[in-house]
């Protein structure tokens, strides 16, 4: 019996685990980014409603700010976990595709940080499992995804074209619909002078899965299409692929759209290299276990940069090339104007200043702040990361006369 679920209670363990490092992280080691403050102080989406409505319980802290996207991640690799059961003859095959799909570095860093891509992973997983569970289609869930996030228009597009193969004509129906409708409330984005953007695709999606993942990626897209083996997940993922390949011809795209669908492959990718892997005799699964411990490495290493990336600071240079240098140094900052008691300041970054509003530093005319060097400044605060100076700041304290 131990044996038989000793795989499950490991897929639990796990993720506590990282549930438990994703915490940690997202209250210790992140700030909010600029774009993340434009969200919760300026629009009025899905995503502000959640971290406004977080904050507002748990206080105006990046743990708050961070913890439901990391519920999300919690969720999705429950659902993922519940979705394999049906794909895999063996316990250990299962665990080894959910621990892919947990260990990706897409997943993981849209677990930390503001984003909708998180909340389509969620929303798709939650509809294939039902589909899969039940065999049938979630409408109701479906109106209600148009009102999420523009993205769902993909998923609209897939399921019109799982329709066409199932001559499912209520999918085909509703699914054509709700993507019309959805591309007449959010538009399509056709701005700038058309420039091809494919090999930065490539390369995001690359950075998504990590290089030999992506490629492998494409080969099980493609050999599952060939030789016609396509379930609604397979349409979903080829969908999102071979769209953000075709608009990348002429456009940047925005990954977070795309991603979502295109991770949720993992089962079918494992399932097809382990079935691969062990048709051949052991002389000729050399290239096969190369494969797996590139993988294992390069997914590795991504996880260790995705919960310790400041040292990273140490080998570079310019400390703003730093892949994650948009979610430093203004906890950090805020810290240090508060231990001063400078809490109102006029400052010349303006997109720094809204993030500093977050941790309660308001625009004032108590003292001037300034990222330049000026020669009469009173003060100025350093920020360090393992005693390297990352972040100069120069502080003047404003006498304003009254006038009587």
């Amino acid at each position: 019996m131990f044996t038989k679920n000793k795989y499950t209670i490991y897929f639990y363990l796990i993720l506590f685990f990282i549930v438990s490092l994703l915490l940690i992280t997202a209250n210790y080691s992140l700030s909010i980014s600029y774009k993340e403050a434009l969200n919760l102080y300026y629009n009025s989406s899905i995503l502000s409603i959640i971290t406004n409505s977080f904050t507002y319980i748990f206080g105006h802290n990046d743990l708050a700010l961070r913890a439901p996207f990391i519920v999300f991640y919690f969720l999705n690799a429950i659902l993922m976990f519940l979705i394999t059961k049906d794909y895999f003859k063996y316990e250990k095959d299962r665990f080894i595709s959910v621990l892919i799909f947990m260990s990706l570095p897409g997943v993981l860093s849209a677990s930390l940080l503001v984003n909708t891509a998180i909340i389509v992973t969620f929303f798709t997983l939650l509809y294939i499992y039902f589909y899969q569970k039940h065999k049938k289609h979630l409408y109701y869930l479906l109106p209600f995804l148009l009102l999420v996030d523009n993205s769902f228009a993909i998923l609209f597009l897939a399921l019109f074209l799982f329709s066409l193969k199932t001559k499912d004509r209520k999918l085909l129906y509703i699914s054509s619909i709700l993507f019309v409708v959805s591309l007449l409330i959010y538009g399509i984005s056709t701005d700038g002078k058309p420039r091809g953007f494919l090999i930065d695709t490539v390369g995001i999606y690359a950075a998504i899965f990590s290089p030999i993942l992506f490629l492998y990626f494409l080969y099980v897209i493609y050999r599952l299409i060939v030789i016609k083996q396509t379930d609604l997940t397979t349409y979903i993922s080829a969908t999102a692929l071979i769209l953000s390949i075709l608009v990348s011809f002429r456009q940047k795209i925005y990954i977070e759209d795309f991603a979502p669908y295109v991770v949720i492959a993992i089962p079918s990718m494992v399932k097809m290299f382990l079935h691969s892997y062990r048709v051949r005799l052991k002389e000729f699964r050399t290239n096969y276990n190369i494969a797996a411990i590139l993988i294992v490495v390069m997914l590795g290493i991504n996880v260790v940069f995705t919960f310790v990336n400041k040292p990273l600071y140490l080998i570079i240079q310019n400390p703003q090339k730093h892949f994650v240098y948009q979610y430093h140094i203004a906890k950090e900052l805020s810290n240090e104007l508060k231990t001063r008691e400078i809490n109102n300041i006029i400052l010349d970054d303006k997109d720094l200043l809204l993030r500093l509003k977050f941790y309660e530093i308001e625009e004032g005319n108590d003292y001037y702040l300034s990222t330049k060097e000026f020669y009469n400044y009173d003060d100025k605060i350093s920020i360090y990361y393992y005693e390297k100076e990352i972040f100069t700041i120069y502080i003047k304290k404003l006498i304003w006369k009254k006038h009587f």
